[in-house]
């Protein structure tokens, strides 16, 4: 239990550092790579609640600290963490066959994990554009920013999710 929690300490830091180094790039001016919120992707699934919007608003509130956003990744962030058991279960309802309840390639299969990924990240991606442009005048380049960031930070998320596996394939 104690490791578990150190490496999400471990990991909370680095996203956060990852993020704020990739906060400047913006490909073509439409596309953001997001991957602070895969803390928040990977933390397990029987987590209470309290402690997930908890951890959701200080990883959204420290990127917004570091990018003089003003509570936007705050927000979302929480936002997002109260989607997370409904999305979770929309897609792997079976409770009784995950063994570890993080969600991750490793338990759930890449199929179930791409899913419930790919949705969460669209709905970051909804909540942050929407909550930044907010208004309606310029929706065409607000979808634009959703589509193209969301595709940029799934891709981007599934090699981490590769990289931070903690079931390896043994070869020979």
């Amino acid at each position: 239990m104690t490791k578990t929690i150190i490496q999400f300490i471990a990991l909370f830091f680095a996203l956060v550092l990852i993020q704020v180094m990739c906060s400047k790039i913006i490909l073509f001016d439409v596309a953001m790579p997001i991957v602070f919120i895969y803390l928040i992707l990977r933390l397990p699934i029987n987590l209470s609640m309290n402690w997930v919007y908890t951890i959701a608003f200080f990883m959204g509130l420290s990127i917004d600290v570091f990018n003089n956003t003003q509570g936007m990744n705050a927000l979302a962030c929480t936002l997002m963490a109260g989607l997370r058991r409904p999305v979770f279960n929309l897609y792997f309802t079976r409770d009784d066959d995950v063994s570890n309840p993080m969600p991750a390639i490793d338990t759930i299969g890449i199929g179930a994990y791409l899913k419930y990924m790919s949705t969460m990240v669209l709905a970051y991606c909804i909540f942050i554009f929407f909550i930044q442009a907010f208004t309606l005048h310029d929706i065409a380049l607000t979808l634009q920013r959703i589509v193209c960031s969301a595709a940029l930070s799934i891709f981007l998320l599934f090699g981490i999710d590769s990289l931070v596996s903690t079931h390896r394939e043994k070869r020979l």
